[in-house]
């Protein structure tokens, strides 16, 4: 028995998006032709129109009436090293980052959590839930678990911030640097692709990881799910220094 089919117009998406976001088109560039393009896959305008309205959706492409579908989006360039700043980062590709807000609460952890956190089983934990952005398009989101105990008022110190350095700060972190990293791809769920705009069942690139104080004491425990097609993440030792933190809250 074989699995079902992809449908063309998804393919056609996926070949589209995968050449943006490789560069063959740069931001600003105008897509071959309707008729070009039905001929290159070998469908008709219906199907090919269909794919293009499925990146217009994600926001990679625009119309404009009477000129043609222009490139709308580029994926961002997104070092990981010892030490990752989202906002630098992303000032430094030369975009505006964001964030929203979407959900805190304080909770026990669960296993993986007061694991990762160095923390018994049912220990408290703050867990901070949000949407990273660049230029107002949404990117990435993150889930970020801190240790209640030790950072008691640690929400209002984020919402007051808008930053996790500078929350962690008024507990007396100082600087805090990445101890492991895990990346995997995986597929959005609904609720995710609703947040990034992209299809349920999607790819998107998870990051897992933790961030030690100076003593190498667990503050953070970090997911990122990026959308496969905004961000391309590099292994940079040469941003150890320069940048710092496992999720994108900062």
């Amino acid at each position: 028995m074989t699995g079902a089919r992809t449908p063309l117009w998804q393919s056609i998406a996926t070949a589209l998006s995968n050449e943006i976001a490789a560069g063959h088109y740069a931001l600003g560039d105008r897509l071959p032709t309707e008729a070009v393009l039905s001929a290159r896959f070998g469908v008709n305008r219906h199907t090919l129109r269909r794919a293009l309205g499925d990146l217009a959706e994600r926001g990679l492409v625009h119309s404009r009436r009477g000129s043609g579908v222009f490139v709308a989006a580029k994926p961002t360039d997104y070092p990981l090293g010892r030490r990752v700043r989202f906002h630098r980062n992303l000032r430094a590709a030369g975009r505006l980052p964001g964030k929203a807000i979407l959900a805190t609460e304080t909770r026990a952890a669960n296993a993986d959590e007061a694991r990762a956190l160095a923390l018994p089983t049912g220990a408290m934990v703050h867990v901070h839930d949000g949407l990273s952005l660049a230029d107002s398009q949404p990117i990435a989101v993150f889930r970020s678990v801190f240790p209640a105990a030790r950072f008691p008022d640690l929400p209002t110190a984020l919402h007051d911030e808008g930053s996790v350095t500078a929350a962690l700060a008024r507990f007396g972190v100082a600087d805090y640097t990445r101890a492991s990293t895990r990346l995997n791809a995986v597929t959005a769920t609904p609720t995710q692709a609703l947040h990034l705009r992209i299809r349920e069942g999607a790819p998107v690139l998870r990051t897992t990881g933790i961030n030690v104080d100076s003593d190498g004491r667990p503050v953070e425990y970090g997911t990122t799910w990026f959308a496969g097609d905004r961000v391309t993440i590099t292994l940079d030792p040469e941003a150890e220094g320069r940048h710092g933190s496992v999720t994108e809250a900062d």
